[in-house]
């Protein structure tokens, strides 16, 4: 069982036959609750993985044993108290039910709801959103799960939700019908992209060559030494790669620049390079950094170096 996806926008579409939501930052969830169980649901990723291991404080249905099939993201907040993906990482793969216990307690989370698809054992998945959506709003969700809310102006959600630092929009057509497993046009995605520059402290190979660079390690330069941020591959093509090469490779030394950790998958393979080349870097992840989340490359920045960052 996965969940309808949303398909990519250029624009947010506009007219009353859609509805705007906030895209959320955290983890796709869909939660099954069968009568006699307790009210006790099964959790499971877009992928149809189980994670009900994983979010203790959202496993328990706070409508009991009543039998429901809902849609939503788990989210948790950071220090600034925005829903951030990086915050929920630790618990994503969680196998303890111990430590999960432990996580719930340090990192709590939240299950937005946003859509209904079976109800006292009718299935809902042929409706209207319209009809799915007041249905899920009569259900009087509160606490662990919640239901945010809906709006009819996406222009203004947009400027919104990027001005309060939240990852975009999602346009919803007030007809879509709910088909699991599949991408739809009825849901269109928009996410803020934000811009970073950072330096370049490694390259990676591309995969079957041993000279042919393919993405790139990047760090932020702190009071406590460069750190790392992660790794940049989308974006690179063959003007970039020759450009890149040139600019890196006579800068190789033995040992990593970076002053924290480098995760094994990031480091194997790579080779390290003085920190003296900044780049421009697109990406999901909002200030400050603490790991990108779906990064692009932009382009070198030859009017800065390290020092200015």
């Amino acid at each position: 069982m996965r969940p309808m996806l949303a398909t990519k926008g250029t624009h947010v579409p506009s007219g009353p036959e859609w509805s705007h939501e906030v895209k959320w930052d955290g983890v796709r969830i869909l939660a099954d609750v069968v009568a006699g169980r307790d009210g006790r649901a099964r959790l499971f990723t877009r992928n149809g993985n189980d994670a009900s291991l994983a979010w203790p404080e959202i496993h328990t249905s706070p409508l009991g044993d009543r039998d429901v099939l809902v849609d939503g993201e788990v989210i948790g907040l950071n220090d600034e108290g925005l829903p951030d993906f990086g915050v929920l990482q630790e618990r994503m793969h969680v196998r303890s039910a111990q430590t999960a216990a432990r996580l719930a307690e340090r990192v709590p989370a939240t299950y937005m709801v946003f859509d209904l698809m079976r109800l006292d054992g009718e299935d809902l998945t042929g409706l209207p959103w319209t009809e799915r959506r007041e249905r899920l709003e009569g259900l009087g969700l509160d606490g662990s799960w919640q239901v945010p809310a809906a709006y009819d102006d996406g222009a203004m959600l947009r400027d919104a939700t990027l001005q309060q630092g939240l990852e975009g929009i999602v346009s919803k057509r007030r007809s879509s019908r709910y088909t699991f497993d599949a991408r739809s046009p009825a849901w269109v995605k928009l996410a803020h992209r934000h811009r970073y520059s950072f330096v370049v402290a490694g390259w990676r190979p591309q995969e079957g060559t041993t000279d042919r660079l393919a993405s790139l390690l990047v760090g932020e330069p702190t009071p406590d030494g460069l750190m790392y941020r992660g790794r940049v591959g989308s974006g690179i093509g063959g003007a970039a790669t020759r450009l890149l090469s040139e600019l890196v490779k006579p800068l190789e030394v033995d040992a990593s620049p970076f002053a924290d950790e480098v995760p094994a998958v990031d480091a194997s393979g790579t080779h390290w390079v003085e920190p003296r080349v900044v780049v421009d870097v697109d990406t999901l992840s909002r200030s400050p950094v603490k790991r990108l989340r779906q990064p692009s490359y932009r382009g070198v920045r030859s009017d800065i170096g390290p020092e200015d960052l």
